[in-house]
């Protein structure tokens, strides 16, 4: 039993390696910097630059434009997700097929869509060649709730399809049986059964879309700052570290509040896609 722990102990060796490299020590240099000022000394005002009007303007607008991202996943996500569900032994090539576009590059999709929507891109050139209007959303909002939507759809249609895969049929079937039509079986059960799957999904395209640069940066051009490319200017463009670190443990407090909900709401791991 003694060399089955030692054994155990060691194979964790690894990983916890990773963890102290590349998260705890991170971690901890983010809070040094955020809670310091360039000589040192302790200070609070980069986190409180927070309240100024730039700032405070990118971080609603990164709140606002993640939770319309998010809410438009959720109503297409979830009904994707109950089809994929219902397909029972074609639903895995349809999973796989699904999330393929995810084992590309990020950013390559990302310039996808850049040369998709430009003035003179695919889109418009084929509207004109149909005597068609072309769309102008490029460097808009519009863009990057776009960009949002493409790249984080596949995270919260997982974890719904997991949910919804764990319904046992003789629920549903003695619903019906008992008089229950398909909107009060979805309202009554199905909905319920999901929440955890929801809230899941929810987390999983919320924080992501929160902290993203590259799509406004891409998509948005530079008309449009999100508080992710106001941190990512911090640390490439004017070095200042202190400031960017302090925006950082601001962005966190959104992040752990909104997975200290998803474990609230989850407490048995159900909506996980794993």
């Amino acid at each position: 039993m003694k060399n089955k722990k030692d054994r155990t102990k060691l194979m964790s060796g690894p990983y916890l390696f990773w963890a102290l490299a590349f998260i705890i020590i991170p971690l901890c240099m983010i809070f040094y910097y955020g809670l310091t000022d360039r000589s040192g000394a302790f200070t609070m005002q980069n986190i409180m630059s927070i309240a100024t009007a730039e700032h405070s303007k990118a971080l609603w607008l990164s709140i606002g434009l993640s939770l319309i991202a998010t809410l438009i996943c959720l109503l297409l996500g979830y009904p994707l997700a109950a089809i994929l569900a219902r397909m029972k032994n074609r639903s895995g090539i349809i999973v796989f097929i699904f999330i393929l576009p995810m084992w590309m590059n990020f950013l390559l999709r990302t310039l996808a869509w850049q040369t998709l929507l430009e003035k003179t891109g695919v889109i418009n050139s084929v509207l004109a060649a149909l005597n068609l209007p072309s769309i102008n959303i490029i460097n808009t909002s519009y863009a990057i709730v776009l960009g949002m939507v493409y790249n984080f759809l596949p995270f919260m249609v997982l974890p719904l399809y997991n949910s919804l895969t764990r319904i046992d049929d003789n629920v549903l079937n003695a619903a019906a049986d008992l008089g229950a039509n398909g909107v009060q079986t979805f309202l009554k059960i199905t909905l319920p059964l999901t929440i955890p799957g929801i809230i899941s999904g929810i987390t999983m395209v919320f924080v992501p879309a929160l902290t993203t640069f590259v799509i406004s940066k891409l998509l948005g051009g530079s008309k449009i700052l999100l508080i992710g490319n106001v941190i990512e200017e911090q640390f490439t463009q004017t070095g200042n570290w202190h400031l960017g670190s302090g925006l950082s443990i601001v962005l966190m407090v959104f992040i752990i509040f909104n997975m200290v909900i998803s474990a609230v709401f989850d407490k048995n791991g159900e909506g996980n896609v794993l």
